[in-house]
């Protein structure tokens, strides 16, 4: 596992996969490397005309690729309802569902269309939804995996379960460390109840460690001098995209992947390096908190599954 790449991705053709998010960043190059490999890549994101930009850059670098943009905000429940229903109508079963879209916010509070903490409404609460609606599709695959993007950051973050949205005391930093924990939490409970109802998908867990995206300038766009100067103090200890993208990609495709895994890079306190299985935090891993934040998501959401 240790020097595994991209080119040691399976043939992938025949294969429908769902990326959130894929227009950019590590979604990109999830979705680029799937399709080279013969994929047919749903390119799930809220920013169509980018997307599709990014969907020609692909087809150039592989004319053969078999690409699609579909509009997905994670941040509004309606959107995802309409993008699953769409979706479950076109494909009679889903393959792969990469739950890569996330956001990061270092200023003010702000809330989702249905009222939730961005972060935590986006990062898990949507992907939440939206895996729940393609439940169905993903069970009818002979292979069905589901990967969900964690970060180093929940290894410090706790939920506040009488506070989950973060209203007592904002702390942007902070309410991102919880909307990861939260992730974290939801593809390993994921797996518990997958693997309780004796079905054949397979839900795993990855984090790039220390990688260069967008989020971060995004982040930082209402103080974009400040945002400018990290930009650069980032490019002396982070990865590439390319190399980020690694332990998401092999959960996604290599042979042998077990349900409840977390991948990540394998040095500097996982921040880089060869992808390698990791361990997510003591609460991360609790199956009593899985099953708190399960309650409490379907409570939220209103879908109700497994």
């Amino acid at each position: 596992m240790s020097d595994w790449n991209a080119s040691h991705i399976p043939d992938q053709h025949g294969r429908v996969t769902v990326v959130t998010g894929a227009n950019s960043g590590l979604g990109l190059v999830t979705a680029t490397e799937l399709a080279r490999h013969g994929a047919h890549v749903v390119m799930a994101v809220r920013d169509t005309v980018a997307a599709e930009r990014a969907a020609e850059t692909i087809r150039r670098s592989a004319p053969r690729a078999e690409i699609e943009v579909r509009e997905l905000d994670l941040a509004s429940l309606t959107s995802v309802h309409a993008f699953a229903k769409d979706l479950a109508a076109a494909f009679p079963a889903i393959d792969l569902l990469v739950n890569n879209a996330g956001v990061v916010l270092l200023g003010p509070a702000r809330t989702t269309a249905d009222g939730f903490e961005l972060q935590l409404g986006t990062n898990m609460l949507g992907h939440f939804a939206l895996t729940g609606l393609l439940l169905g599709s993903l069970g009818r695959a002979e292979a069905a995996r589901v990967v969900s993007l964690s970060s180093i950051t929940h290894k410090n973050a706790h939920l506040d379960f009488d506070d989950l949205m973060s209203r007592r005391d904002f702390n942007a930093s902070r309410a991102y460390g919880r909307s990861k924990l939260a992730t974290t939490v939801f593809g390993l409970e994921l797996d518990r109840r997958l693997r309780a109802a004796g079905s054949p998908i397979v839900s795993v867990v990855a984090h790039p460690g220390l990688s260069r995206s967008n989020l971060t300038p995004r982040a930082w766009e209402y103080r974009p001098r400040i945002g400018r100067i990290f930009a650069r103090l980032g490019l002396l200890v982070t990865q590439s995209p390319e190399r980020g993208a690694l332990p998401q990609l092999f959960a996604a495709t290599a042979p042998g992947v077990r349900g409840g895994q977390f991948f990540g890079p394998a040095r500097l306190r996982e921040t880089r390096g060869p992808v390698v299985e990791v361990r997510p935090s003591a609460e991360a891993a609790d199956p009593s908190v899985g099953r708190r934040l399960w309650t409490a998501a379907q409570a939220l959401t209103g879908v109700t599954y497994l």
